[in-house]
């Protein structure tokens, strides 16, 4: 017998609670029993023993009210969740009506449905993988359930199946175990069986624990619809790895953009041209006609006459020998 981390705080709660109840009746019983001994020695015990009885009763009750508050959240900090499958019913077909040909002739074709409930990848999405890596088992995947935001424990904040617009964003939350690191997962978001949304990446989480997968377009685009989100690992869909939900209301109108207006380019105007100003013309000046210069004429300068010789004394010519 499996018994996972949720139903034992269920079990653990009920039977305290329940001890807290059977603790709290018998305490009651004692007290009246004892008060109505004539014997002060066994009344006082048996008011004593009533009133202990009490009190554990209301242990009990604390311990009942610290498991159904507190005592999930801590298990799971210690303990990594393990997911429980859920199965997903499948509808099988069944004719009711069985129509018996009149004609003998033995029919050569055999109608085959075409369309089954198994979902598949879109060869779009495929073609954007990025990882290589093979799961080493096959993971295991809860069913998806929905909320506006989520906690620290990555738990949708009143979940809920049926959205009424305006609506901004919706996450899609769910356990897993037995996960592969670096594997290509996918997360296809359908309105009403189209595609409208999908992620696809190599898984950055652990081998268990809790994850989900988010999508925020415009507010516009959450038109009113069935909703469906499917988790495939590589190509093949994970069976329960689902959800489903309902948007009801008509989404806000986007506020219309301001059309731009084409505003003339002004031209360029061509101002007055400069007339250029009449330059002034020089007057011929009279030519001076050539003077003549007159020279410069030597002015004599006084002489130094020289004395004149004295001839009184005869001079002594020499005679040839």
């Amino acid at each position: 017998m499996n018994l996972d981390i949720q139903t034992g705080v269920q079990t653990a709660f009920i039977l305290t609670l329940f001890l807290a109840a059977m603790s709290l009746f018998f305490g009651i019983q004692s007290i009246r029993a004892g008060s109505r001994l004539q014997y002060f020695r066994k009344r006082r015990e048996r008011i004593v023993q009533g009133w202990r009885m009490i009190f554990i009763g209301f242990t009990f009750g604390a311990m009942s009210f610290l498991f159904n508050n507190f005592a999930e959240p801590i298990v799971y900090r210690v303990f990594p969740p393990s997911p429980t499958i859920t199965l997903t019913p499948t509808i099988t077909l069944t004719p009711t009506i069985t129509l018996t040909p009149t004609i003998t002739l033995t029919p050569t074709i055999t109608n085959t449905p075409s369309i089954t409930n198994t979902p598949g990848m879109p060869p779009e999405v495929m073609s954007q993988f990025e990882s290589t890596t093979t799961p080493e088992s096959v993971p295991v995947f809860s069913t998806i359930r929905f909320g506006r935001e989520l906690d620290d424990n990555y738990q949708p904040i009143d979940p809920a199946e049926e959205f009424k617009n305006p609506i901004k964003k919706i996450y899609g939350a769910f356990s897993y175990d037995q996960m592969t690191p670096g594997a290509q997962w996918t997360a296809l978001w359908y309105r009403n069986g189209e595609l409208v949304h999908f992620e696809t990446l190599p898984w950055n989480g652990g081998y268990g624990g809790y994850g989900y997968t988010e999508w925020e377009p415009s507010s516009d685009a959450w038109l009113p619809g069935t909703y469906q989100v499917h988790i495939f690992v590589g190509t093949e869909w994970i069976e329960g790895a689902s959800g489903t939900f309902i948007v009801i209301g008509d989404p806000p109108t986007p506020e219309p953009s301001l059309t731009p207006t084409r505003t003339p380019t002004s031209t360029f105007t061509v101002g007055p041209t400069m007339t250029p100003t009449p330059t002034k013309t020089l007057v011929p000046s009279n030519t001076p006609t050539k003077t003549r210069t007159p020279t410069i004429t030597l002015t004599p300068t006084r002489t130094r006459t020289p004395r004149p010789t004295d001839t009184r004394w005869a001079t002594v010519t020499p005679s040839n020998p």
